[in-house]
């Protein structure tokens, strides 16, 4: 990381040399630990860097890009020259002159995941093998994996941009696998944030192991999900994956430009109930998707979609807000430096309404909760979807009954969002891995308690059961 003012202007100005509208480097530097424990021992533990740079080059609607593991100043010009000849624009070089802009919030970090012995990070892994394999006697497998990782970036720019920061994320996932007779049933817990070690100061990894093998084993005893149209409550502790998928992909920038989006054209429209606002934000501390600034260096920032059911706005970068003639919204993102960045979520969720969650489920008489969600698929141009529930359970009279497994959620996305009729007061996150072009992105998502009146679940008809 040993590149300054001087040696980033030099580096912009090959990348300019040939005219560009705009170019820029991405210097990275990432150090990442993981451990693995399956089969109830440690089978991985991991360490390394990985380090490089990536240059872009913009020319009217060509955009060229190039990247080296190798930080030397001459590679990094050897790869700028690759760009700029790729992207070869008209004017010469005009001059860039470099201003370091610096974040105005942070994200604190209490311990810095380096700073704690391997032994300990392992400690924490058995002790959550353990308490989930002590569990239940049904509980056959066992897949614990931990990461942290300290990534320290340097971007600049043509205009004149350059940021310098650091984003240290730490996480751990479970997975338990429950068998009984020729029955199977997983369940799954994960947390993790932009956070170091004091993660486990706030999420005991015992309880984890528990609440996922306690899950697993449930659904060994549940029946099978009914099928039909029929109320669907989607509690908060859930997370907010039917939003990320069914509505925040759809109101990223470059699918809504390349009209593949449900939501194109629809600014200032209704395209949700009034109970529904949604908000994409990268300030949040803690959550997994936050940053102080993308990987353009735009600061991060929090972005109203949705406000009252009206649709306001799209997830911007620089290129896709430059096509529609507005500003980044701060959600240019990449994975490494191999790749170049596109607008993606950050931490994306529907914000608290007033009503309380135990009184949406008293006031259903019948239906489906959905308290945990699985794997989807989303056509993000009609907002189609259909989505796995891992755990879900009848309502019967306002109550909670009887867990019920196989179940899936079928329906569109912006239709759904204009029925739900019940928002609570609760907030739960979910975090993930989010897929997208190729690229990896950490995200969370979260929702509140909300019911939609009909949506069509998947299952067993009932008169087949």
């Amino acid at each position: 990381m040993l590149i300054d003012r001087d040696g980033l202007t030099a580096v912009l100005a090959v990348a300019s040399k040939w005219g560009s509208d705009y170019a820029d480097v991405f210097i990275e530097e990432a150090h990442t630990a993981q451990i693995f424990c399956e089969q109830d021992r440690i089978e991985r533990v991991t360490a390394g860097v990985d380090a490089g740079a990536g240059i872009r080059v913009i020319v009217g609607e060509t955009t060229a890009y190039a990247y080296t593991n190798d930080l030397s100043l001459d590679a990094l010009k050897e790869a700028a020259e690759v760009a700029a000849a790729a992207a070869r624009g008209q004017a010469g070089f005009t001059g860039i002159n470099l201003c370091r802009r610096y974040p105005t919030f942070e994200l604190p970090i209490m311990i810095r995941p380096e700073t704690v012995a391997v032994a300990d990070k392992v400690s924490i892994v058995e002790q959550a093998n353990q308490a989930a394999r002590k569990a239940d006697r049904r509980v056959k497998q066992v897949t614990v994996s931990y990461r942290d990782i300290s990534q320290k970036v340097i971007i600049a720019n043509s205009m004149g941009g350059w940021v310098e920061d650091e984003r240290i994320r730490t996480n751990l996932a479970l997975n338990v696998i429950a068998m009984e007779d020729d029955r199977i049933q997983t369940g799954f817990e994960s947390r993790g944030g932009i956070i170091g070690f004091e993660l486990f100061e706030q999420e005991d990894p015992m309880e984890m192991a528990v609440k996922a093998a306690d899950r697993a084993v449930r659904m060994l005893q549940a029946r099978p999900a009914p099928a039909g149209r029929m109320p669907v409550v989607i509690a908060g502790e859930a997370g907010g994956t039917m939003i990320h998928e069914a509505c925040g992909h759809g109101l990223e920038a470059d699918l809504v430009q390349k009209g593949i989006s449900v939501y194109a054209g629809k600014l200032g429209q209704q395209v949700a109930s009034p109970l529904i606002s949604v908000v994409d934000d990268a300030t949040l501390p803690g959550k997994f998707g936050s940053y102080r600034f993308d990987d353009e260096g735009t600061e991060g920032q929090r972005t109203v979609l949705i406000e009252n059911g009206i649709l306001k706005g799209y997830l911007y970068d620089y290129l896709t807000a430059q096509k529609d003639q507005v500003t980044s919204t701060g959600n240019g993102r990449r994975e490494s430096y191999q790749h170049k960045p596109i607008p993606r979520m950050t931490n994306t969720f529907v914000l608290p309404g007033k009503d309380d969650a135990k009184t949406i489920i008293g006031d259903t008489d019948r239906g489906l909760l959905v308290t945990r969600m699985g794997g989807g698929q989303v056509n993000t141009a009609n907002g189609d979807f259909v989505f796995e529930v891992s755990d879900g359970y009848l309502i019967s009279g306002g109550q909670i009954g009887e867990p019920v497994r196989g179940a899936t959620l079928t329906g569109n996305g912006p239709k759904a969002l204009t029925l739900v009729d019940r928002v609570g007061g609760d907030l739960g996150f979910a975090i993930g891995l989010c897929g997208k072009d190729g690229q990896g992105a950490p995200v969370s998502d979260a929702q509140p308690t909300i019911r939609i009146p009909e949506l069509v679940v998947g299952g067993i008809m009932e008169e087949d059961q």
